[in-house]
Order: structure tokens, then C-alpha cells, then sequence
């Protein structure tokens, strides 16, 4: 099938996809914030007064449920390389978290306080070769793994986007390494034929050591 026609096909599904119309009736950035919705419906991560870092927050769909659900009270701390209309409650910072000046800059806005909730729902640019895309995916929620370790609460809590497939089960295996529990989720605004799934990690190790 030629790239114009898969292109075309891919358009026809996404605007009769039933999470997409809902985001448009309901006033959501993205249909990944039903993909939120429904983690947290299920494993209460989100309250208020928490402060949570979300990596890769453009255009701002889990910024808005958590914003929602946190009633205004906490801090919300959201990077993206790619520009986000800016919304109340939430502290936008345009940059590359995969580069130094990315991390100092979110490290500078937690202004010496530890999360409570690090969302990471990063993907990189597709480029088509599975092997270099998956390769690609394993490096963002590794580098998000890294601060989650690193920038948690010690009963703080790790939500992360990764597809099944290379790679997979060596990042399952780092997350028990840093995670008192680690489950995996599959939310219904996932779509079925995506391999995608959320990794949920409660409770530093390291703290318990």
C-alpha cells in the first residue's frame, strides 16, 4: 500500500475513532487523557496538594486530568519538546528533557522537592523500521526511568508509556529493580491492534534498603 493511501486510511480511522470524538465534544487536548482517566480511576493516583512532573506532556491532555483532579491544589510541572498552549495550574517548560539543560530546567522548577507522581507517555518520531523505533521508545522511558529513580518521593508513584515487543522485558525486569511493585496496564482508550501499554511502579527500593 502506497504511503498517500496508508496515510489516508490512518485519517479515516482516527476521526471515527470513538475517544477521539469524545476528546472534541468534551473539550480534551488529546484521547490519551481517557487513557489517564481510566489508570486513574482504577489505581487513584492522582489527589490534591501532590506535586507531579509529567515528561512529554504536548499538547496537554494528561496536564488537563490531572489539573481536574487535583482541584487546582499541588503543582504541576509538565516538558515537551514541542510548544503547549498554556493552561492554569500547570508550569510549562518548552525543552528537550533527553538533554542536560531539559533536566536542569525541570529540576529547577521542583525547586528542591521530590515528586509524587512522574507520568512519562513520551513516544519518539516514527520512522517506520520497527527495530529503530523500539529502540528509540526504550531510550525515552529508560532516561524517564532514570528520573523517576532519581527525583520520587520514596512512596512516590511511576506511570510509563512502552510497546511490547524488543526490549520489553529488560525494561520490566529495571523497573522491578527500582519498584517495590510494578503492574502493567492496558487502558481501554489504548487501541486494541497498538502494542502500547502503561507500566505502573509504586514505592522506591532504594528507600526501603
Amino acid at each position: 500500500m502506497k504511503r498517500q493511501a496508508k496515510t489516508k486510511q490512518w485519517h479515516q480511522r482516527h476521526v471515527n475513532d470513538f475517544y477521539v470524538q469524545q476528546s472534541v465534544e468534551q473539550g480534551y487536548r488529546s484521547r490519551s487523557a481517557y487513557k489517564l482517566m481510566e489508570i486513574d480511576d482504577h489505581d487513584h493516583l492522582l489527589r490534591p496538594g501532590m506535586l507531579l512532573v509529567d515528561l512529554g506532556c504536548a499538547p496537554g491532555g494528561w496536564c488537563q486530568v490531572a489539573a481536574e483532579r487535583m482541584k487546582g491544589q499541588g503543582r504541576i510541572i509538565g516538558i515537551d519538546l514541542l510548544e503547549m498552549t498554556g493552561m492554569n495550574h500547570v508550569e510549562f517548560i518548552q525543552g528537550d528533557f533527553t538533554e542536560a539543560a531539559g533536566l536542569v530546567s525541570v529540576e529547577e522548577a521542583m525547586a528542591g522537592r521530590a515528586a509524587d507522581l512522574v507520568l512519562s507517555d513520551m513516544a519518539p518520531n516514527i520512522t517506520g523500521v520497527v527495530f529503530t523505533d523500539q529502540a528509540r521508545c526504550y531510550l525515552l522511558a529508560e532516561l524517564a526511568l532514570e528520573f523517576a529513580a532519581g527525583h520520587l518521593q520514596s512512596d512516590g508513584v511511576f506511570l510509563v508509556k512502552v510497546f511490547q515487543g524488543a526490549g520489553f522485558e529488560d525494561y520490566m525486569k529495571a523497573m522491578r529493580a527500582v519498584f517495590q511493585k510494578v503492574v502493567a496496564r492496558k487502558p481501554d482508550a489504548s487501541r486494541d491492534r497498538s502494542r502500547e501499554l502503561y507500566l505502573l511502579g509504586r514505592g522506591l527500593k532504594a528507600a526501603c534498603a
